[in-house]
């Protein structure tokens, strides 16, 4: 995100659906949560609006379908523009949107309008004619470069930013407007799936903006933008080379952040044990509603993705107070990494979202396939939740099905549950809250808080997005090889919509 002008670097330099997000898959809710989620969900989503601009209450001054990361000025400033973070929000918005929520167009339109000057903007990082630009984090939010020391490039924000694209440009498709998307989202997803392509296999700063190498939330992105990219840019009777020829490549080295039993979310030497809320954020944003519980894509009912989870959370039971007295198989809070001091080093509202996020998408997975599988991987997770589970595979219909997917709804929902326990009366949800008395601190009003409430709450209602078309790029070559693709890079021209 947005944390640190002092930066610690490393030592390492099938078809995409267009019906509307489904509902169901038996995801029932509790009683207890519910009227926090319906009360909360109207407060995040007013959140949310009230940080884009041009109207927002909190981003006075943004230009037009800028997202302002926070109103907050001040320890911490975050009144900026970021590619992530605007990528993300209007990932949510857009899911929204498809969902029936038609009073998002103009805002969506708004977005794309100014992510098309955005690309055109040169900066730090460079300019758009051999794309290097594209990778810069942060603008001002009237949309002029920011010229600070920063940690940059950081290379996540252009395949974010396509996929937010690729979702509203394969509704529109499906409308009949496939010439408005020739002509006001392909060029600026063509640009950013040509960066990707060529510079994915170069280091960058992580979402943290801290550590400088390879993090396992960019490269996963960059492998979903290409995959999703491919079967965009066919639908339009357009070609993209790049990525076809770098998606397998860059699948292959996604594997290389397993250990065993987690992510190890930044390779090279950071300094830090490298279980980071990366990877689930990683595993959440890359989920696949189509896809089986896949390893290579490290879905989030894959037994690598719930042996993270595990030892993620895990990592957080003994360093924060609030946490104290909480065992293992129920929910804790947690922050971006164990290690980390920022702001006091708390927990983050987001990070604890993402946590619960990630078990509903797996419940809708097992849903949805029928079945639920447990491997000696992903034991240690479920034994945390009923003791006696065992390796095997479990039909919806069996006993032992219901008892572990009920189980792992309730763990999912203590997550939400501890994030109700630290939300003022108010509901504003700012960065982090205390890691010994849980009160907020850092950012007010944080986007990315927001943001991650709408599709936790989503999530756990079963509404999803439409598939990237995982199971068409998921097979790992048999041996990993770096590469990159030659990028054309044009200048998009925004026209009315």
């Amino acid at each position: 995100m947005f944390f640190e002008k002092i930066l610690v670097p490393c030592l390492i330099s099938s078809a995409i659906g267009l019906a509307s997000p489904t509902i169901g898959h038996g995801i029932k809710k509790r009683a207890d949560i519910d009227s926090f989620i319906t009360t909360e969900g109207a407060i995040a989503y007013k959140g949310t609006l009230a940080n884009i601009g041009p109207n927002g209450t909190g981003a006075p001054g943004a230009s037009a379908g800028i997202v302002v990361a926070s109103p907050s000025k001040t320890d911490p400033d975050y009144f900026y523009t970021w590619t992530r973070d605007s990528a993300l929000t209007f990932t949510a918005l857009i899911e929204r949107f498809i969902a029936g929520d038609s009073s998002l167009k103009t805002l969506i339109e708004q977005y794309i309008t100014a992510q098309e000057h955005l690309q055109t903007v040169d900066n730090p990082s460079g300019g758009l004619s051999d794309g290097t630009g594209l990778a810069e984090p942060k603008f001002y939010v009237n949309m002029t470069a920011f010229t600070g020391a920063w940690g940059r490039p950081q290379r996540d924000g252009p395949a974010l930013r396509a996929s937010a694209l690729i979702a509203y440009g394969n509704y529109l498709i499906s409308q009949g407007s496939e010439s408005l998307v020739l002509s006001n989202i392909w060029p600026v997803v063509e640009n950013d799936l040509s960066y990707v392509a060529q510079y994915w296999n170069q280091t960058g700063f992580d979402l943290w903006e801290e550590v400088e190498g390879s993090s396992f939330f960019t490269i996963a992105s960059q492998h979903k933008a290409l995959v999703e990219g491919n079967t965009f840019a066919t639908s339009l009777n357009k070609s993209c080379d790049g990525c076809v020829s770098q998606a397998p490549l860059v699948l292959c080295f996604l594997q290389s952040f397993w250990n065993g039993s987690a992510v190890i979310s930044n390779l090279g030497s950071s300094g830090r044990s490298g279980l980071d809320a990366n990877s689930v954020l990683g595993s959440i944003h890359t989920f696949d509603p189509s896809a089986a519980c896949d390893d290579a894509t490290f879905q989030p009912c894959s037994s690598r993705a719930l042996s993270n989870h595990k030892v993620y959370v895990d990592s957080f039971r003994a360093v924060y107070s609030i946490n104290s007295g909480i065992e293992a198989g129920s929910a804790a809070s947690v922050g971006r990494y164990p290690e980390d001091s920022y702001q006091g080093g708390n927990p983050w509202y987001l990070c604890t979202l993402a946590a619960a996020e990630q078990l509903y998408d797996a419940i809708y997975q097992w849903s949805k396939q029928g079945s639920l599988t447990i491997t000696t991987t992903s034991l240690p997770f479920f034994q945390d939740l009923v003791s006696d589970a065992a390796v095997g595979n479990y039909s919806s219909s069996s006993t032992t099905y219901k008892s572990l997917t009920s189980a792992v709804k309730t763990y999912a929902d203590g997550f939400v549950s501890l994030v109700e326990k630290y939300t003022p009366t108010d509901g504003a949800l700012a960065e982090q809250y205390g890691r010994d008395d849980g009160s907020p601190l850092s950012a007010a009003d944080l986007t990315w808080s927001y943001a991650s409430f709408l599709t936790a709450a989503a999530r756990r209602n079963g509404t999803v997005p439409a598939s990237w078309g995982e199971s068409s790029g998921n097979d790992v070559p048999s041996a990993c090889s770096s590469g990159s693709a030659s990028g054309t890079y044009v200048t998009p021209t925004a026209t009315s919509w």
